[in-house]
């Protein structure tokens, strides 16, 4: 190993360093990122502990012990020759070890299981059993490490690092909730500090949370909104129930029409939470990528103050960042704005995560509030018992406040299968009376006709039956290489068509999603003919879009997915003859997702019996998840529960995928961007964010030619075929290597 003549000296006792220098950035010393990674990780613990009804004091000790030795092991010579060098080599000594046998031998595990975690994740209990050298140890060094501990702590002392701090043992009560938020506070202190010292951390202004006048703003704005119909008026009296309603109990329901202003309504209520009981944090999280960018839309007009940066007031986090290698540390999304608009994926898979990289955020959550929106489209239904016996923790522990909101909400908390012990089932009222209900209801009536189309189609037979159907129509299909084709296909005929997925980087979806609207709105006025078009989407389209078309199409899938649909057609009852219709198709180039089977049979089953005809939406929903916890379904809920709690934390990570393919990567589409990625330059994460797709799938290797890394050792890629922002997306490149290779493959 080369070393710069610049840099590099004999190693020292004295003054030993923690961070390569990268010219013309000198190493850092241990001292400074100990001391300072000390700092903020007991600041962060701190902040969070501030809600926690337990332990609080041992809470924070734990942390900072932690955070004080959690890079001991760099202070061995043999890792400080490396360090000392502007290398990329890893470190020969695997340094956790160190801080983990000095904390294990003073009796403090909990601080113990940190250390060993913050760059190799949360352990498996049965594996740390089984090793020789005893839990929490390394196998690979301990025996040097018992050898050489009491050098590297008197090489701590000597730098000038603070003593860890005089503590009794404590544990988190076997709690992996709280365990993981313990880490979070660690890594986020050391991955921050480390971006920083490379000077490539984007700073975050701290904006303040002003709750109070937020709401005021936000009645300010519902109060301008247009109200020329009864169906205003009874949004006006949801939004003044919901903001009014008690602060208590801490988990509530919004289950509102389609159409009633759920949105506003149920942020009114959080912002009244929030100020009164001084929350950090307000969350929305939604079950599709395509949803964020009118929702925060409306939040930035209804909720930035004058003098402050829309951005920095509602953050939007369109797909998962989670970096852990050092040099994509700064471009990790954070949860650090007041507001904060995110997917199911990236919230469920951070609150069951067992790795740095996605725990970093999770710090934030505590002493915050979360708008669960169209919650039973979230996640797959054996997901829930395990989330919400963690909501059910979050809330009584940690000061969280949740609604869950949907215009078809199944009680799914009321299902034995789904939440057990009983101690963890308990009240959750809704935020909307009873009486008000029933009128919306009411007033609801039936805006749509629901029909099947029995026999399956090929890629031309559905066109055919979709253009034959009044316009605008909206047609959905299972996966993203499916969207692709018939969309691909229908322009080749000369069709008019949209097409809009997550084959789209989010700052191209978003200027689709302006066409389609502006177009929607030209299609509803009185005189207009601009309705003959299609717009050819996935699920990601289905629920909380402010979309309404004349004719809905959707691919057979859940019950959940069909009753969406028919909340984007004739949203407002402007169509007398407005229908949605459920299909089959049967085409080599049309792929099928296998994970939904059981829903679609469920589905046929209900959709058989008359119950999607003759029952209220919520409980059909509610019917069809009781439906879907098959015996299969139960095992892998139960599996993940027993996970949970004999602390296999690998396999809960892997277990609470909420799309169930282990293969996915974050790619750049944006050639500009991916070059300065390359050099090193600053790019931000939420430029990173709006120009990037996360590409998943079984058969992701088949789109390898088209993808190259751009940096070694790193999980980001650059995405290097056709790329068209205002139709297709990375389809146009995908599509012609997947015909040309062994099959049609789902690329979902």
């Amino acid at each position: 190993m080369a070393e710069s003549g610049r840099f590099a000296t004999s190693w020292s006792m004295n003054n030993p360093v923690a961070h390569s220098p990268r010219p013309p950035i000198p190493a850092q010393s241990y001292r400074e990122h100990a001391e300072n990674t000390r700092e903020t990780a007991t600041q962060h613990a701190r902040s969070a502990a501030r809600f926690y009804t337990g332990p609080w004091t041992d809470f924070v000790e734990v942390v900072e012990a932690a955070a004080a030795l959690h890079d001991l092991g760099k202070i061995d010579e043999e890792n400080q020759t490396v360090l000392r060098t502007v290398s990329q080599y890893p470190l020969p000594m695997p340094h956790a070890d160190a801080g983990a046998a000095v904390l294990l031998r003073s009796g403090r595990q909990e601080s113990a299981v940190l250390v060993a975690a913050h760059h190799a994740g949360l352990f498996s209990r049965s594996e740390e059993m089984a090793k020789d050298c005893g839990p929490l140890r390394d196998p690979r060094v301990a025996n040097v490490v018992n050898e050489r501990y009491e050098t590297y702590l008197a090489a701590h002392v000597a730098s000038g690092c603070s003593t860890w701090p005089a503590i009794r043992p404590a544990n988190l009560h076997d709690d992996g909730f709280s365990r993981r938020i313990a880490l979070s506070c660690l890594v986020d202190a050391d991955h921050g500090d480390t971006a920083r010292h490379y000077r490539n951390e984007t700073q975050i202004p701290e904006v303040r949370t002003r709750w109070r006048e937020r709401l005021h703003a936000l009645d300010q704005y519902v109060a301008g909104l247009p109200k020329t119909s009864v169906r205003d008026e009874m949004r006006t009296r949801i939004y003044e129930e919901c903001r009014d309603a008690s602060l208590n109990p801490n988990l509530r329901t919004c289950d509102a029409a389609v159409g009633s202003g759920k949105t506003t309504a149920v942020m009114a209520h959080l912002l009244n939470v929030a100020s009164n009981k001084e929350l950090r944090h307000i969350f929305v999280v939604l079950p599709y990528v395509n949803i964020i960018k009118q929702c925060v839309d409306i939040l930035r007009a209804a909720l930035v103050l004058p003098g402050e940066s829309p951005e920095h007031v509602v953050a939007e986090h369109h797909h998962q960042a989670d970096f852990a290698a050092v040099p994509l540390r700064h471009l990790a999304m954070l949860w650090r704005a007041p507001i904060i608009v995110t997917t199911a994926v990236q919230f469920f898979e951070t609150l069951g995560s067992a790795y740095p990289g996605a725990l970093r955020k999770l710090h934030e959550l505590p002493g915050s509030a979360v708008f669960l929106d169209e919650a039973h489209a979230s996640i797959p239904a054996d997901l829930w018992p395990q989330m919400w016996r963690w909501f059910d923790t979050w809330g009584r522990e940690w000061g969280g406040h949740a609604v869950f909101a949907s215009g078809s909400l199944p009680r799914f908390w009321e299902l034995e299968e789904f939440v057990q012990p009983p101690r963890a089932r308990t009240d959750v009222p809704d935020l909307v009376s009873e009486s008000l209900r029933a009128v919306t209801e009411a007033a609801e009536g039936r805006r749509v006709v629901y029909r099947r189309r029995d026999q399956a189609m090929t890629r031309d037979e559905l066109i055919e039956f979709v253009v034959a159907r009044p316009g605008p129509r909206l047609l959905i299909l299972n996966t993203v290489q499916s969207a692709a084709v018939v969309a691909q296909r229908m322009r080749a005929r000369s069709l008019n068509v949209i097409h809009l997925s997550t084959a789209l980087a989010p700052a191209d979806r978003s200027r689709i999603v302006e066409r389609i609207v502006e177009r929607l709105q030209s299609a509803s006025q009185p005189g207009r003919f601009d309705r003959d078009w299609t717009l050819v989407a996935t699920s990601c389209v289905e629920a909380g879009m402010n979309f309404s078309f004349r004719t809905g199409f959707r691919e057979t899938s859940s019950v959940a997915s069909f009753i969406q649909v028919s909340g984007r057609v004739s949203r407002g009852a402007e169509y007398s003859d407005a229908e949605v219709w459920d299909f089959r198709v049967s085409d080599p180039e049309l792929t099928t997702d296998p994970t939904r089977e059981v829903a679609r049979q469920v589905f046929r089953r209900l959709y058989e019996s008359g119950d999607v005809d003759r029952l209220s939406p919520s409980d059909i929903v509610r019917g069809a998840l009781h439906l879907e916890l098959t015996e299969v379904m139960q095992i892998r809920a139960r599996r993940l529960c027993a996970a949970e709690d004999n602390m296999e934390y690998p396999e809960v990570s892997q277990l609470c995928q909420v799309i169930r393919d282990t293969e996915h990567m974050t790619v750049v589409v944006d050639r500009e961007i991916a070059q300065r990625l390359r050099n090193q330059e600053p790019v931000s994460s939420r430029d990173l964010q709006l120009h990037s797709v996360e590409i998943r799938g079984r058969r992701l290797r088949d789109l390898a030619p088209l993808l190259t890394p751009i940096l070694s050792s790193t999980s980001l890629y650059a995405w290097e075929g056709t790329y068209e922002d205002d139709f297709l997306g990375y389809m146009a490149g995908a599509l012609p290597v997947l015909r040309n290779g062994i099959g049609a493959h789902l690329i979902a």
